[in-house]
């Protein structure tokens, strides 16, 4: 008798090769016709529904977005430099602070005026969630501002 399992024997494996892209397109080109695939069959569909007026600015918009994209498609991210990116970070940065702030106070000022018989500790208790949330926001953009404030600052020349 054969105790030897079959399924250590040697068994030839095929090598299946996959077909490689013929181009290979960049991320914002790709967001391009991503966004053009899903705006233009709702444009078609949403066009003869509207009002005329309406109509021909919701297309005309439409043209709008295929120029916009079509500029940001020409992009080379990898020309991008670290120092180009600096103001964009710190703008971030400073929205999620301002969101932040402006969402707790929107908080507080909705409690003081809409839940005046809740107590302190009552006011805590039901909306510790969405104070969390709105700390949170803001402890994030004062990380990303503190990131920018001790990153060294070197200028590329050209």
């Amino acid at each position: 008798m054969d105790f030897e399992s079959k399924a250590n024997a040697p068994t030839p494996t095929d090598n299946i090769e996959f077909a490689q892209p013929t181009t290979t397109r960049k991320p914002l080109q790709l967001l391009r016709d991503t966004e053009a695939l899903l705006r233009r069959p709702t444009v078609a569909t949403l066009s003869p529904i509207l009002p005329p007026k309406l109509s021909n600015r919701f297309q005309a918009t439409s043209s709008l977005a295929d120029e916009s994209f079509k500029e940001l498609a020409e992009i080379d991210l990898n020309t991008i430099s670290d120092f180009e990116l600096r103001p964009a970070r710190i703008l971030v940065g400073l929205s999620l602070v301002g969101f932040g702030a402006l969402m707790i106070l929107v908080l507080l000022l909705y409690l003081n005026t809409l839940h005046p018989e809740l107590s302190t500790v009552e006011k805590i208790r039901k909306y510790w969630y969405q104070y969390v949330w709105f700390v949170s926001l803001g402890v994030t953009g004062m990380f990303i501002l503190g990131r920018e404030a001790m990153r060294p600052i070197t200028k590329q020349r050209k």
